[in-house]
């Protein structure tokens, strides 16, 4: 019988060694939590349990939720063109280039090609996200366009995994019609619940949004879709909402960064396995370098049309090679419905985790660019100077 509480301070406990690391040398937690957790995976013969899981999915949901909360709609209108044409270049150009390599080279058969190339196209909400947080790049121009160029992108993958191995079926509409439901009512819901039982010690408000985020991720569940789908759509409507309780997103990002992410990183990391590093390392490197070219190939030319400055390009490109969550999802969708076998997953797993630690881990070294956070001219609100 496992004994709940070691297995949760030692988990704790990586979690901790980790933010202490990131302290150290100055690189995102986020990062160091996946390196941690591979060494512990291996060294260690950490795994995780059901509950693991579970508190894992809860902090990838979370996550995601908020940085759709970070999608500012006046910096998503006033540069629309750049938001779209980055996010659609950054699914586009891995998700084809993949494809054909898996296809024509290696001779995955077309359903097998495809989980590649969707796996491949992805960026990473969750690493992006606790990156920009860290920074205080969240709070800046270019960080919001960064993240709404991974809204957009991200979109897409989803999108190209449901229409090519969905089950349409009337859970999936159901599913749709609750979905749309709730990013229209929500944001008109919020503001009112806020004034009349907010500021609580019970927190209402936080309550109410997590049994909205669990009932959509239910019904998720039952159409064979993401529950990260739906918490990332219904953040974004909930932007405007949260730009004015910068409170209440203060307490729900100390729940989620404390507790939980450290749980979903550290379960990526420990999913790797280096033996089968070992085996499939050509392989990988290839995807990873596959990946990471399309990406650049794509998006570095549309950040000089829109006169991003070097700096800027290069780290936003860097920022839209990275993958984890829905790169993740998308292998292990193949592999759990019998598209591609455990040499395959293993293989894209490992190259999207590794495209969630290679292109940040030089983003922030050699291409951080320097900026003051965005000054709201329409809305006075108090800042928390440490984020």
């Amino acid at each position: 019988m496992e004994n709940v509480w070691v297995i949760s301070a030692l988990w704790i406990g990586l979690a901790l060694v980790s933010a202490l690391i990131s302290i150290r040398v100055g690189i995102s937690v986020a990062l160091i939590e996946i390196i941690v957790g591979s060494i512990g995976g291996n060294l260690l013969g950490i795994a995780p349990n059901d509950w693991i899981t579970y508190l894992a999915s809860l902090g990838a949901i979370l996550l995601t939720f908020l940085a759709g909360t970070e999608l500012d709609p006046v910096v998503v209108r006033k540069h629309l063109g750049a938001t779209m044409s980055i996010g659609v270049a950054g699914f586009f150009g891995p998700y084809l280039g993949v494809l054909a390599y898996a296809h024509f080279v290696l001779g995955w058969a077309w359903p097998q090609a495809q989980i590649a190339g969707i796996a491949l196209s992805t960026t990473s909400v969750a690493v992006v996200y606790a990156v920009m947080v860290e920074t205080g790049f969240n709070r800046t121009e270019i960080g919001k366009i960064i993240l709404a160029g991974c809204f957009v992108n991200d979109v897409f993958t989803v999108l190209a995994l449901g229409i090519v191995f969905a089950n349409y079926n009337l859970w999936l509409v159901l599913f749709a019609i609750v979905t749309a439901l709730a990013m229209w009512l929500m944001p008109k819901l919020m503001p009112w619940f806020e004034r009349s039982f907010g500021g609580r010690v019970s927190e209402p408000e936080a309550k109410l949004i997590l049994l909205v985020l669990f009932g959509l991720g239910a019904l998720a569940n039952l159409a064979k879709s993401e529950a990260v789908l739906p918490s990332y759509l219904l953040g974004m409507m909930l932007a405007s909402f949260f730009v004015t309780n910068r409170a209440l997103a203060q307490r729900l990002r100390t729940i989620t960064f404390a507790l939980l992410t450290p749980f979903y990183f550290l379960k990526a990391g420990s999913l790797v396995k280096f033996d089968a590093i070992v085996a499939g390392i050509g392989l990988i490197l290839i995807f990873l370098a596959l990946k990471m070219a399309t990406k650049f190939v794509g998006i570095l030319p549309l950040t000089r049309v829109y006169k991003f400055d070097r700096r800027e390009g290069m780290y936003t490109t860097l920022m839209m090679c990275t993958g984890l969550t829905f790169g993740t999802i998308s292998a292990l969708f193949g592999l759990t419905h019998g598209i591609i076998d455990q040499e395959q997953y293993t293989i894209l797993v490992t190259a999207v985790i590794a495209s969630a630690v290679v292109p940040t881990l030089i983003a922030q070294r050699w291409f951080q660019p320097t900026l003051p956070p965005i000054v709201k001219e329409s809305v006075h609100v108090q800042e928390n100077p440490d984020r």
